[in-house]
C-alpha cells in the first residue's frame, strides 16, 4: 500500500513504479508507494489510501480501461471488409441485364458471361494478399525472439512516426557500475591500494545496490577485516589504523576541496551518481556509478532517426540522469521525473502530434503507456504486467530486434500491395476480356484461381530473413 514515512530511514528500490535504477532514501515525511522494495534500513509508515487507490492500483485500472479501444486501423479494416462482396453481388444482375437489354445477348449467353464474372472477381485472390503474408512475416520474427500478439500491430508498425523508450531495463542494463574513481592530486601511488581496500572491506558489510557496483569494480587490494557503521541516509564509517574513514553521498560532507567539486560536477554532468570516501573527514576519492546504455541502444536510436521518426525518451529519472543519457544516445525528446500516469498522457499527446506512436518498456510503471500507444513492446525479461498488456515481446531484450521488425513490416506492407494490385489486375482483366467473350468458364476458373496461388506463393516471401 502507499503511505508517508513517520520515522525512520532507509533506501527503497522503486524503479517498478517510477524507472528510477537507482534506490531512493526515504526519510520522515516522505511517499512511499506499494510494489516497491524496501532496502536494509526500518521506519515506521502512515498508510494514506485505500488499496484501491494506491499508484498500482491506479496502474492496473488504467490498463483495464485502454485496453477496451481498438487501433483506428483495425476498426478501419474491420468495417471494408464486406464492401467488396456486396459490390460484386450487386453488379451481376446489373451485369446480366445489361447484355439482355443493352448489348444485345441472349439471355443464355448473357446468364454464362454473368456466372464467368462471378468466377472472375469472387474475392480468393484478394482475401489472401495480407493473412498469409502477414503470419509468415509473424512467423520469421518469432523465430528471431519478437512475439506479437495480432497482425494488425505489425501492419502499423511501417507507418511508425515517432517512438518512446523508457530508460531503466530497455536503454540501459538497468544495473549500476562503477564507471570512474577519482584520486584526489595529493594520494600517492602506494596510499591508493590502502584507500581501495578500506573502501572494499566497508561496503562488504552493506547490501546496497552501489555496494555490490563497487565491489564488482574492485577485484584486487588487501584483504581487511573492519567493524563498519552504516548510518541511514548518511553512508559507512569505520576505524583502520589509526584514521577515521566515511563512505557516503556528497550532502554527508560538509567541506570539499574545490578540485573534488569540479570533478563531482562533471560527472554528474554525465548523468552519474556520485559517492564520496574521505579520510579523517577530508574526501580524497570520488566513485561515479553509472546505469549504463546497453550497446545495441545507440544503433537502435539511429536507425529510427535515420527514417524520419520521432525518438522520445520517457524516465522517472531526474532530469539529470535523463538529459544525459538521452543526450549521449542523440534522442530528440527527453521526459524526465514522470510517474506512470503522466507516461501514458505523454503518449496520448504524443498520438496528437503524430499518426502513430510506439512505447517501448519493461515495468509495471510502463503497462499505462504501453497499452495507451498504438504498438506497445515490452521487454521479455520485464514485468509479467508489461508483457500481458503488450503488443509485442522482445524475447531477448534486444533493441536490435525492434529495428529488424520495422524493416520486416516495411517489406511486408510492400508485399501486401503487391498482391492486392496483382490480384485486383487479374480481375479487372478477367472482366474486359469476359465483356468480349474473349475467355470462358474454364480458363476463368484457371486464371482466377492461379492467381491466388501465386499471391499465396509471394505472400510466402516472408519466411525469409529480411535483409539490412
Amino acid at each position: 500500500t502507499d503511505g508517508r514515512v513517520l520515522s525512520g530511514m532507509t533506501s527503497i528500490d522503486q524503479s517498478s513504479i517510477t524507472g528510477e535504477s537507482i534506490p531512493v532514501e526515504k526519510g520522515i515525511d516522505d511517499d512511499v508507494f506499494g510494489s516497491t522494495i524496501n532496502g536494509d534500513g526500518t521506519f515506521t509508515m502512515l498508510v494514506t489510501k485505500e488499496n484501491e487507490d494506491t499508484v498500482f492500483a491506479k496502474i492496473l485500472e488504467m490498463v483495464k480501461a485502454a485496453q477496451t479501444n481498438i487501433s483506428k486501423t483495425a476498426a478501419f479494416i474491420k468495417r471494408l471488409e464486406p464492401i467488396y462482396v456486396t459490390i460484386v453481388l450487386l453488379v451481376a444482375p446489373l451485369f446480366y441485364l445489361l447484355g439482355v437489354y443493352v448489348l444485345s445477348w441472349t439471355t443464355d449467353d448473357s446468364f454464362y458471361r454473368t456466372m464467368v464474372l462471378l468466377i472472375g472477381a469472387s474475392p480468393c485472390a484478394l482475401a489472401v494478399t495480407d493473412i498469409p503474408s502477414t503470419l509468415s512475416a509473424i512467423s520469421n520474427l518469432a523465430k528471431r525472439g519478437v512475439l506479437f500478439k495480432g497482425g494488425t500491430y505489425l501492419s502499423n508498425l511501417n507507418d511508425l512516426d515517432a517512438i518512446a523508450f523508457d530508460k531503466t531495463g530497455t536503454l540501459t542494463e538497468g544495473k549500476p557500475v562503477v564507471t570512474d574513481v577519482y584520486f584526489l592530486a595529493s594520494v600517492k601511488e602506494e596510499e591508493k591500494l590502502t584507500l581501495t581496500s578500506v573502501m572494499v572491506a566497508m561496503e562488504q558489510k552493506s547490501n546496497h545496490p552501489l555496494s555490490k557496483a563497487i565491489l564488482n569494480y574492485f577485484q584486487d587490494g588487501l584483504k581487511l577485516e573492519l567493524e563498519t557503521t552504516n548510518t541511514l541516509g548518511v553512508g559507512l564509517d569505520s576505524v583502520y589504523d589509526g584514521h577515521h574513514y566515511m563512505i557516503g553521498k556528497p550532502s554527508a560532507f560538509e567541506q570539499v576541496c574545490e578540485e573534488i567539486n569540479e570533478r563531482r560536477s562533471a560527472y554528474e554532468a554525465d548523468g552519474k551518481t556520485i559517492m564520496f570516501l574521505a579520510k579523517d573527514d577530508a574526501v580524497v576519492v570520488i566513485i561515479a556509478v553509472l546505469d549504463e546504455e546497453k550497446c545495441c541502444a545507440k544503433p537502435s536510436i539511429d536507425y529510427f532517426k535515420n527514417k524520419g521518426i520521432h525518438t522520445v525518451l520517457i524516465t522517472g529519472d531526474t532530469k539529470r540522469t535523463g538529459q544525459a543519457i538521452g543526450q549521449r544516445l542523440g534522442i530528440d525528446e527527453i521526459r524526465a521525473e514522470v510517474m506512470p500516469d503522466q507516461k501514458a498522457e505523454i503518449i496520448i499527446e504524443l498520438k496528437k502530434r503524430y499518426k502513430t506512436v510506439a512505447m517501448i518498456g519493461d515495468g509495471v510503471n510502463d503497462a499505462p503507456a504501453l497499452v495507451h500507444a498504438d504498438i506497445g513492446v515490452a521487454m521479455g525479461d520485464g514485468t509479467d504486467i508489461a508483457i500481458d498488456v503488450s503488443d509485442v515481446v522482445l524475447m531477448k531484450n534486444d533493441l536490435s530486434k525492434i529495428v529488424y521488425t520495422h524493416q520486416v513490416a516495411k517489406k511486408l506492407r510492400r508485399i501486401v500491395w503487391q498482391n492486392i494490385i496483382f490480384a485486383m489486375g487479374v480481375v479487372a482483366l478477367l472482366m474486359v476480356v469476359n465483356v468480349f467473350g474473349l475467355i470462358n468458364m474454364t480458363w476463368a476458373v484457371f486464371v482466377h484461381e492461379g492467381s491466388t496461388v501465386l499471391v499465396l506463393l509471394n505472400g510466402l516471401r516472408m519466411l525469409a530473413k529480411v535483409k539490412n
